[in-house]
């Protein structure tokens, strides 16, 4: 078989004017990042149709180490959808360029269920990251123009708790002390770096519904203190200057996948320090063209659904009709006691044993409301009998079960798992949902009710 990037550079891809145009959106209007990617205008989006639209949300089991494939199962189910005839496309974070280096490699999907150009998408894409990068450095550098400016008087800080930001994983700048070099240099303060992704302006941009919802957001930032008094983006009087670097970063990016289906990639904020889920608009936009949107959360259901749900969908008023749970057998071998060098060898009375977790990732999306799939991703070393039993188990707790074989035949390979999803969607939709906590809720007891 053909390697990921193989796939995707033997793909023939359509001028992005043409997907555009597939959704009703005007050649002319698009902003083009070379021939196969682009940027939309927020006036595209369509509240009417959004209401109308079904939205998928895809999940997962707590996974191995490798992943359980989420974003292969979002974009299979997509293509899986047109491929039985309905309207659809996917909404997915886009990549930081630390992960793609690091461990996990890239974000874009894999075999024949990818996002297109894999390269661009995963390698810089439209220049997002790095415009939030230069919006986060920006702040930093005008707060210490700031102290500067007004050291040894009574306007200075006495704490600072905003830091830059880099898409890089380097651990010397975690911590540093900058400044040094003589008073022309600023102020010795202690000082560090996180990953970009991690900026609030990643999260804040994520969770926008527009240009100004962005730039109010961005003025409650708090910088530091003065006492016990905060200081914020918006005593520092610089909100406007930093939503003008993010001008186009804010528009959604629209690509393609391997079978030339629209592909909305935007804003990538993680799971574990933010929301973990793609931009509202980005979402709104694809909602606004198509019948079906399938998008993804941030690592299991316990964590990226969780703030989907609670965060995501309370902010923007989405309504996902039905939940995708993605399970491996090596991830429930794990989980039943087997050693990671092992959890690709048959061993049903271990993936038996594993089963609890899939049971509570089940039951904790049915506690929020929604209607749960479980899409089974198939490798060469699942047994039969493993297949059997799972489909049966599921069958036995009253949750639909569809095979997913995207990764190696695309949305043919999909259209179980598609025509399982349109099934739930017409006969039993999610209800609406049923959030963790209240926005009135006081900080202790919002806390209180997420960890129990």
């Amino acid at each position: 078989m053909l390697s990921d990037i193989e796939i995707s550079r033997a793909a023939k891809l359509k001028p992005i004017t043409e997907i555009a145009e597939q959704l009703g959106i005007k050649a002319e209007d698009v902003i083009p990042y070379g021939r196969t990617k682009a940027k939309v205008p927020l006036n595209y989006l369509n509240e009417e149709n959004i209401k109308k639209c079904n939205l998928i949300l895809v999940t997962a089991i707590t996974p191995n180490k490798a992943g359980v494939g989420k974003t292969v199962t979002s974009v299979a189910t997509s293509l899986g959808l047109n491929y039985i005839g309905k309207k659809a496309a996917v909404a997915l974070r886009e990549p930081s360029l630390g992960p793609c280096f690091g461990m996990k490699g890239g974000a874009a999907g894999g075999g024949y269920s990818q996002v297109l150009p894999m390269e661009d998408i995963n390698l810089h894409f439209t220049g997002d990251m790095h415009a939030i990068t230069c919006a986060n450095n920006m702040i930093a550098a005008l707060l210490d123009n700031y102290q500067y400016n007004n050291r040894n008087t009574d306007k200075a800080l006495d704490r600072i708790v905003w830091r830059r930001v880099l898409d890089v994983n380097d651990r010397s700048l975690r911590y540093m002390v900058s400044g040094l070099g003589g008073s022309a240099n600023g102020i010795p303060q202690e000082m560090g770096f996180d990953i970009t992704p991690a900026s609030e302006i990643m999260a804040l941009f994520c969770l926008s519904a527009s240009v100004e919802d962005l730039q109010a957001r961005i003025e409650r930032i708090v910088l530091g203190y003065r006492g016990k008094e905060p200081f914020t983006v918006k005593d520092l009087g610089v909100a406007e200057s930093i939503v003008v670097l993010l001008r186009e970063a804010i528009l959604p990016n629209l690509v393609q996948t391997t079978e030339n289906t629209p592909a909305f990639i935007h804003g990538g904020p993680f799971a574990n320090i933010a929301h973990g889920c793609n931009s509202i608009l980005a979402t709104k936009m694809a909602m606004s063209c198509n019948d079906y949107v399938v998008t993804e959360s941030g690592f299991g259901s316990d964590l990226g659904a969780e703030k989907f749900l609670d965060i995501k969908c309370r902010i923007s008023g989405l309504r996902p009709k039905a939940t995708i749970i993605v399970v491996t057998t090596a991830a429930l071998k794990l989980h039943g006691g087997v050693h990671a060098d092992d959890i690709k060898k048959p061993n049903l009375d271990a993936m038996k044993a594993g089963l609890p977790n899939l049971q509570r990732h089940i039951e904790n999306m049915k506690n929020f409301g929604q209607s749960v799939i479980v899409s089974f991703n198939k490798f060469h070393f699942d047994t039969e009998e493993e297949v059997s039993h799972l489909e049966q188990w599921c069958g036995s707790h009253g949750v639909a079960f569809a095979i997913n074989n995207g990764f190696a035949e695309g949305g043919k390979g999909a259209a179980a798992l598609a025509e399982k999803v349109v099934e739930v969607v017409e006969k039993k939709p999610s209800i609406d949902i049923n959030f963790t906590y209240e926005d009135d809720d006081s900080l202790r007891t919002k806390i209180e009710k997420i960890a129990t």
